[in-house]
């Protein structure tokens, strides 16, 4: 039975490559393919959950695939099953063949009918391996392609500005998320001197005798884990994407952040439960965040004006209850929770379309003012601040990115030649440094590390705030991956060259076709400034497509050796070297949405020339 497991994953990930071989105007074929690929899906979905109930319910563990492999690090694709994984992948099938069902008839005729469909298997595929997965680096893997398509089709119309910004947005705070489960991993490594599998998570005996001899350091990777769930679930402080999110079409609203992309950190808390089951602290923050947000998010839902608005705070409101449900054991009842709210919220956006025209009517027949009066100050400054939705969205702008960025433009004087000739300098002579160590002084030495780091993380925030040439843009962003190449070798005398190679690899070569792609673009407009959006995606679509890939590629997706290598990299990062994982961190945070954020200045948003149709702001 193990070994059917990849099916689940492999059946989706092809009907992907079908739908990108099809003709974009044959709608029939396109819808036909993705409704086939899904029913299959479905229904071997249907048979291996009935015969592996008809066995007792065993629990499956496979180890699938070795992707790399050494004497101190072993990277390998590990599936596994249970009852979670058997509620969320039924819940999860008959979603999307009803998505796919309605998108057919509801994307008529839109010129991104194809593109929408493809997107969404992808997505699929993803939401599979997250739910398959055995150990936290098949997880990273399902969860970053889920993150990918979230941005896609939140940027679905990206003829319009707000689509595009609120993509780059909901971008933001998943990255976030997805820094938190690499760190989760980094100290797992170095706690565990393995890839821990989650079927090792659930000896009861093993972990008892780990938090022992780790307590404080299994609290770290608990909070990650914690983070990194309310971030993804749209729990506070991170609720404010979830109806940014909405900007897309209603069809993926419904699958993504009303049914199944929205309810996976809840799955990261179920499947990593045994882990921190007896972390109390853990516990009661979970508790806190479930109730704040379910509290806060039905305020700000009852008084928003948007049906969209509405659904998705209320979707907010139901998970931070299943996060108190999971906090106190209590995971069947979440599970049941889970399904209810999938199907509920899904249905409820399907109609929010045709639910408008009714409340108009309504509103226009009983329409009754609020009155604000001084015997009720307290409710109606609970009122506006929910109005305001608690300036959730302000206040995340103000205290996480604005520092960042605001640092990032005090280095603006790097964009002078000499200072780039400088830069140059300083890593020629960190080469000799590293082929070199025994003549370097020690003292010297062990600063090294530090200091390359802290230009990477520099010249990746520059890039962040970087309104002038894109080209110039990319250059600093291929930069810094040397520089963190070159930090982490000088710091570890175990940092192979094949190590390097395997993270440089997928890079360099991405780095080169992005290059050539944006030199393409200035060719034909000598402006590709970064302080607007250009929209080049209507002339230029497969050169878009292209330098998206090269993007995606240079910041590790996993579709290129850089992916092992970044795992390879943390490794090698000691739990002590405080200063390095922060930077190190830092720089990953920001890498990814600086590279998109070039994308979607070059080839999303409204066109720069005014002979093309020029589109509403928001859809």
């Amino acid at each position: 039975m193990e070994h059917l497991l990849q099916l689940f994953i492999l059946v989706p990930f092809v009907g992907f490559f079908v739908t990108l071989l099809l003709p974009r105007k044959k709608e029939k074929s396109v819808s036909f393919a993705v409704l086939s690929i899904i029913s299959i899906h479905l229904v071997g979905l249907l048979a291996f959950v009935a015969y592996w109930a008809f066995n007792h319910f065993p629990v499956l563990n496979v180890k699938h695939l070795t992707l790399f492999q050494t004497d101190d690090i072993e990277i390998f694709i590990n599936f596994y099953f249970d009852k979670i994984t058997a509620v969320y992948s039924l819940v999860g099938s008959v979603i999307a063949l009803m998505v796919s069902v309605f998108s057919r008839f509801y994307m008529h005729r839109e010129a991104g009918f194809k593109r929408f469909f493809s997107t969404l298997l992808f997505f699929f595929t993803g939401y599979n391996i997250v739910i398959f997965s055995g150990n936290f680096e098949t997880f990273f893997v399902g969860w970053e392609i889920v993150g990918l398509t979230s941005f896609l089709l939140i940027a679905f119309y990206r003829d319009r500005y707000l689509p595009v910004k609120n993509a780059l947005k909901v971008i933001s705070i998943y990255r976030l998320g997805d820094i938190c489960l690499i760190l989760a991993m980094w100290m797992s490594h170095h706690l565990w001197h393995e890839n821990i599998t989650f079927q090792k998570l659930n000896d009861a005996v093993l972990m008892a005798e780990h938090l022992q001899h780790h307590y404080w350091f299994a609290v770290f990777v608990s909070l990650m884990i914690v983070i990194g769930a309310a971030a993804k679930s749209a729990q506070l402080p991170f609720s404010s994407w979830l109806p940014r999110a909405m900007e897309g079409p209603t069809t993926s609203s419904a699958i993504f952040y009303g049914s199944l992309s929205v309810h996976l950190g809840l799955f990261l808390l179920l499947r990593t439960y045994p882990y921190w089951e007896t972390i109390v602290p853990v516990q009661v923050l979970i508790i806190v965040i479930g109730l704040s947000t379910s509290v806060i998010a039905t305020l700000i839902g009852r008084v928003q004006s948007t049906v969209k608005t509405q659904i998705a705070y209320s979707s907010a409101a139901q998970i931070g209850l299943m996060f108190i449900e999971v906090a106190l054991g209590f995971h069947t009842l979440a599970l049941i929770h889970f399904a209810g709210n999938a199907f509920l919220r899904t249905y409820q956006l399907l109609v929010s379309p045709s639910v408008l025209s009714y409340l108009v009517h309504d509103m226009f027949f009983n329409f009754k003012p609020s009155s604000f009066t001084s015997q009720s100050s307290f409710k109606n400054s609970i009122y506006i601040l929910s109005i305001k939705e608690w300036n959730l969205d302000f206040l995340l702008h103000q205290l996480l990115w604005k520092p960042f960025k605001w640092f990032g433009t005090r280095f603006n004087f790097l964009s002078a030649k000499l200072a780039s000739v400088l830069l140059a300098v300083i890593f020629v002579a960190g080469l000799y440094a590293y082929f070199f160590q025994q003549i370097i002084p020690t003292a010297i030495f062990d600063l090294l590390p530090l200091l390359f780091s802290f230009i990477a993380f520099v010249l990746i925030l520059k890039t962040f705030a970087e309104r002038g040439d894109a080209l110039r843009a990319w250059i600093e962003v291929v930069s810094s991956q040397l520089f963190i190449a070159l930090s982490i070798a000088l710091l570890n005398e175990n940092f192979e060259h094949t190590h390097i190679l395997m993270y440089l690899s997928g890079s360099l070569v991405s780095a080169i076709v992005g290059y050539v792609c944006l030199k393409r673009i200035k060719s034909v407009d000598g402006n590709i400034q970064l302080n607007q959006f250009h929209g080049y995606n209507y002339d230029q679509p497969i050169l878009g497509f292209v330098f998206l890939i090269a993007g995606l590629g240079l910041v590790g997706l996993p579709f290129t050796p850089t992916f092992i290598g970044i795992d390879l990299l943390f490794s090698h990062i000691h739990k002590h070297e405080i200063v390095l994982i922060v930077l190190t961190t830092l720089s990953f945070l920001f890498i990814e949405i600086a590279v998109l954020r070039i994308y979607a200045r070059i080839f999303l948003g409204q066109h720069k020339k005014q002979y093309h149709p020029i589109a509403f702001k928001s859809s």
